[in-house]
């Protein structure tokens, strides 16, 4: 792949999962399925910037919302393939900071 080919995907790649908080809700979601205030109660983020990472997340076909028709109806965000995908990735960022940080 040529450099003119890879720059841009690799600046659309970053941008989306270099926005704060964005990186550690992926890793929150790679436990498995969770309910909104489970994920805000293990993050130090507000709800509302959650809330907006979580719909970008979805709009990118990363984060999949789930929602169970029970009283009182039930959410749950978990990763798509596309976003397990991502899973090498942060893994091997965490190693890095282990390491280097």
């Amino acid at each position: 792949m040529n450099e003119t080919t890879l720059c841009p995907r690799l600046a659309k790649a970053m941008d989306l999962i270099g926005k704060r908080w964005t990186g550690l809700i992926l890793y929150q979601l790679l436990d498995g399925p969770q309910r909104f205030n489970e994920i805000e109660s293990a993050l130090p983020v507000s709800g509302r910037l959650l809330s907006e990472r979580l719909k970008e997340l979805e709009k990118e076909g990363i984060v999949e919302r789930k929602v169970y028709t029970e009283v009182p109806v039930r959410v749950e965000y978990s990763l798509t393939d596309k976003g397990q995908a991502l899973e090498g990735a942060i893994r091997n960022i965490e190693i890095w900071a282990t390491n280097w940080l």
